[in-house]
């Protein structure tokens, strides 16, 4: 692989190796990422080496606008997609050549690797390691121990399993010299370094794998070096940024892990849904491209883009025609919209009149389920919805959700100033349910007790995690209640719909009167795939009246008992900062990743119906 690959990022109908999904970029395999290929692992590297030539761009003034508002993202002027070829299927004519490598950017990580024979560990620079490129099978591509004592042909050198972070978002191979020799630095060693990794027992375990210097017979466990106590035995953190290739001063002691964890890369993302603010068709095509048409100024600047083939789509339109359009759409564009919250157009949108649709949003009202009236107001199945997810920047070790000051721990994507970002495009349907306003307010006040334990439990979550200012940020019994109702509702529709509960994800609308854009208290359920047909009614079906209300009495009957009660039922808002849910839990709402926007967080069974505790806040109405 040398310094660097492409890894494919294009749907096709035939898989190739190292094929992502473009939203898989967005949520599992962002850039400063590791990706595991058949016989190398390999991190997704910064955008400034990304080529743009063959990246598409993505439209969404709305999200771009709301980008820009956040510290740190004030230059980012497009949306891309990641960099894709035209696939034709199996070899074509300069297949072989870099210049044809069209998409995302890879290096070898870790750089340290093992020969399974020998137990040889050394890093790539060593020379040690010879790298082996299969142009026709890239599937065997694969760094090979060419000297081994042990195999009669060279073995293929494995990663190195173990690696190091820090809570700063720093990323690096793990220490194994000075670690080996109990030194905080491996300027301090002496001898001749020569490791070898040797695995003690059977099980696998870090207290059965072992480390040792063969020049000078120093040997270590590894479970020396995991754990919040052995952090001291670490050295200080090295600062690195392998996406970015630069390192930079840290004051923090590293934290072992093993590579791939599920903690190394978490995902900070923003997205928006494409929703029609004009009724005018030629206002939602101009929407649709205006980030290519915001600069145009006079017909000079439209002919000057005609020539370079940029404006297709107008192509019905003379010059004289598309300036004035642009200057009506400057007069109708809505300057407040960048600075609210990016849902609050969506809230109005689903909540108001929905003759307004477009190409990318269609929607009709329904009635609500019978014996559910006097707790859903509204019912919309959107029969098509675009949604365009953008990734901001990413975290290690502790999760977006976790952090207050998230633009100080918000790794960038980029060196120096970002005036792009990668993102993906979805299109498919979902299942808006509005709550009836008055009834979640008299709720809420109401259930004063469960509150005041939420909001205990978010302070100290927060105080446990050093957070600053630890009662601030509490969402409130509010978003837990729509919150729990989303996973409950979610996980009763998965066994029907034909999707699977993590391709289904909630989109929550929760803000109390007292907020400017408030009240609002609704969910968005909706599965969206990235091929441009979307996906096939099949969640829509399902929220028709009476279908709705047979998987809400189904929901409620679920929430009621779970498969982990009593303790489930019993588990409370923790005050000492552990968890951060009352009644919850894996057996019964706890959801995907791809699917909560809270990391499992906020959820409650008891605020929907009856526990066999016999606490009782229910919401819904018994089935």
């Amino acid at each position: 692989m040398g310094a660097r690959r492409a890894m494919a990022t294009r749907q096709t109908r035939r898989t190739r190796v190292g094929a992502l999904r473009p939203s898989a970029l967005i949520h599992t395999f962002g850039v400063g990422s590791v990706v595991d290929l058949p016989r190398l692992s390999a991190m997704v590297m910064g955008l400034d080496d990304w080529r743009l030539e063959n990246a598409p761009v993505i439209e969404e003034p709305r999200l771009l606008a709301a980008i820009r508002q956040q510290e740190g993202l004030e230059h980012v002027e497009r949306l891309h997609g990641p960099p894709q070829n035209d696939d034709r299927g199996g070899l074509t004519a300069g297949a072989l050549e870099s210049s044809n490598l069209i998409g995302v950017p890879v290096a070898a990580f870790p750089r340290w690797l093992l020969c399974p024979v020998c137990r040889k560990l050394a890093p790539i620079e060593s020379g040690l390691f010879e790298l082996r490129v299969n142009a026709v099978r890239p599937d065997q591509n694969r760094y090979v121990h060419t000297n081994c004592a042990g195999a009669k042909s060279p073995p293929t050198a494995l990663p190195a399993r173990f690696v190091v972070a820090c809570e700063n978002g720093h990323l690096d191979d793990f220490p194994w010299v000075a670690f080996a020799h109990y030194k905080t630095s491996p300027d301090d060693v002496d001898c001749a370094w020569n490791l070898r990794l040797d695995e003690i027992g059977a099980s696998g375990e870090v207290a059965h794998i072992q480390v040792t210097c063969l020049t000078c017979d120093s040997k270590r466990r590894l479970s020396e070096a995991f754990g919040e106590k052995n952090r001291d035995n670490m050295p200080l953190c090295s600062g690195a940024h392998p996406h970015l290739r630069e390192r930079e001063g840290c004051t923090l002691r590293m934290r072992a892990m093993l590579l791939g964890a599920t903690n190394s890369w978490f995902a900070v993302k923003e997205s928006a849904l494409s929703i029609p603010r004009h009724e005018d068709e030629l206002m939602q095509r101009i929407h649709a491209h205006w980030s290519g048409l915001e600069a145009i100024e006079s017909t000079s600047d439209i002919a000057l883009l005609r020539r370079r083939g940029e404006l297709a789509a107008f192509a019905d339109l003379d010059d004289e025609q598309l300036l004035a359009a642009l200057e009506r759409y400057r007069e109708q564009s809505d300057e407040g919209v960048a600075a609210r919250d990016i849902r609050v157009p969506e809230w109005e949108l689903l909540t108001g009149d929905l003759r307004r649709t477009g190409r990318d949003f269609t929607a009709r009202a329904v009635g609500a389920p019978a014996g559910f009236e006097d707790v859903i107001e509204r019912v919309v199945l959107v029969e098509r919805l675009r949604e365009v997810q953008a990734l901001l920047g990413f975290t290690r070790v502790d999760s977006p959700f976790d952090e207050d000051n998230l633009d100080e721990r918000r790794v960038p994507l980029g060196r120096g100033r970002v005036t792009f970002l990668p993102a993906a495009e979805v299109h498919g349907e979902g299942i808006f349910v509005q709550l009836v306003e008055s009834a979640v307010s008299e709720w809420v006040s109401r259930s004063g007790e469960r509150d005041a334990e939420f909001r205990a439990a978010h302070a100290a979550w927060r105080e446990r995690r050093r957070i600053p200012d630890p009662s601030a940020g509490y969402p409130g019994l509010r978003l837990v209640l729509v919150h729990t109702f989303a996973h409950a509702l979610m996980r009763r529709l998965a066994l029907e719909c034909g999707y699977s509960q993590a391709s289904i994800r909630e989109r929550l609308y929760a803000l109390p009167p007292e907020d400017p854009d408030g009240p609002m208290a609704g969910v968005l359920l909706y599965t969206a795939a990235p091929d441009s047909e979307g996906t096939l009614g099949g969640l829509v079906r399902l929220g028709e009246p009476e279908e709705l209300g047979r998987h809400l009495r189904g929901a409620l009957r679920d929430a009621g008992l779970c498969a982990s009660d009593p303790l489930c039922a019993e588990h409370a808002p923790d005050d000492e900062g552990i968890t951060l849910h009352g009644a919850a839990c894996h057996a019964c709402l706890f959801a995907p990743e791809t699917s909560c926007e809270r990391g499992n967080r906020y959820l409650d069974r008891a605020v929907l119906t009856e526990l066999i505790t016999g606490l009782d806040l229910g919401f819904l109405p018994r089935p």
